[in-house]
């Protein structure tokens, strides 16, 4: 089917921020179809299913269809629970059973809410999809690239989860939100008559409801008990204690460690194959080095000859200067010019040139 210029699909979760995208892109002029994507069967993710508020979850597609009623523009909910589970929830498992932190949202954001939609986009003719992330899609002068920039408001600055995006997707892409604050959004809301002009935010995984990711594996990975079960905590090389199980237990975690030590200890690794967790003082947390694999690249193709960057670990982060360089294999090498604390395998890496985003990996 031809893609219409003027159509658009635009993400609904139900909340403020994509209520107030579609209904900027209808005063705009676009013929905005309103979807909302169905990603887990509440039956298997357990957890808080009697108050399912969060994102993607059954009372958004509710709220997101009562806000498409109030614009006047169609709504339609699509099931895309076989392809999340397969890409999202097997790989959110399948992380922590090898050590590691993942970030799903990231791998979201790439995969299903710009891969899959973009799909639906190309089903019914419509050139663009659109979120509601405060952030810029800018595309440089010089090169023709796309990239992502900060938003204005740099308390909802949600460019860190966005690095993965292709430059098709980014060529595709509205975000209507990227010039407001959320207090202009909510303002915005009350204009338009939306009924969700006053809901809360929503911060927990969406398939982890009750945000008890601990009750999440025990449900979810088939055989638990018996793949995961006490192991040891090692001090220098000698055990001092015994742990919980090891996808419990992530870099720089210092609390609930359940020992007792004259001075306090954190954790320096998961080692999933011996079911160890490794434990050492503060100072043993600080790295001036990282390597990430899975590189995608956005404001330059790539980083031949290497570059200093503002280089964030995580999405609390200012981020801080690094030498930057990708090898042969598309591994990306960071130095940087101070140590980090915790730098944590499986968690994402992005790289920024003032405030735009030059790329992003996972950390291994």
């Amino acid at each position: 089917m031809k893609r219409d210029p003027k159509r658009v699909l635009v993400g609904m979760s139900g909340g403020v921020d994509s209520s107030v995208a579609a209904a900027l892109l209808v005063e705009q002029g676009f013929e905005v179809i309103g979807i909302t994507i169905k990603t887990y069967k509440y039956e298997d993710v357990g957890g808080n299913v009697g108050n399912d508020s969060s994102c993607c979850s059954l009372d958004g597609i509710n709220d997101a269809r009562r806000v498409c009623m109030t614009l006047g523009v169609p709504h339609y909910t699509v099931d895309f629970t076989d392809v999340f589970k397969k890409n999202i929830i097997d790989y959110f498992t399948d992380s922590y059973m090898a050590g590691d932190t993942p970030n799903p949202c990231v791998k979201c954001n790439r995969l299903i809410k710009w891969g899959e939609m973009l799909k639906k986009a190309d089903a019914l003719g419509a050139e663009y999809v659109a979120m509601g992330h405060y952030a810029y899609v800018r595309q440089s002068a010089d090169t023709g690239r796309y990239f992502i920039s900060r938003g204005t408001d740099s308390r909802k600055d949600q460019s860190y989860a966005l690095w993965g995006l292709t430059q098709e997707s980014l060529a595709r892409t509205l975000f209507p939100l990227a010039g407001f604050t959320k207090e202009q959004s909510r303002a915005i809301a009350e204009r338009f008559g939306l009924p969700i002009a006053a809901k809360a935010e929503s911060y927990e995984i969406c398939f982890v409801a009750d945000n008890n990711y601990k009750r999440f594996l025990r449900d979810t990975v088939k055989d638990f008990d018996q793949k995961v079960t006490e192991g040891d905590i090692v001090l220098d090389g000698q055990v001092i204690g015994k742990h919980q199980g090891f996808p419990f237990y992530t870099m720089g975690q210092r609390k609930g460690l359940g020992i007792s030590h004259p001075e306090p200890l954190y954790v320096l690794n998961v080692v999933a194959d011996t079911n160890t967790v490794i434990v050492g003082n503060e100072e043993e947390l600080d790295s001036t080095t990282l390597v990430a694999h899975s590189l995608n690249m956005q404001k330059y193709a790539d980083l031949s000859g290497g570059h200093e960057l503002n280089v964030k670990i995580r999405y609390k982060d200012n981020g801080a200067p690094a030498f930057c360089r990708m090898d042969a294999d598309g591994i990306l090498h960071a130095e940087f010019l101070e140590p980090r604390r915790a730098i944590t395998r499986g968690q994402s890496v992005v790289l920024y040139e003032g405030d735009d985003v030059v790329g992003g990996g996972i950390i291994q």
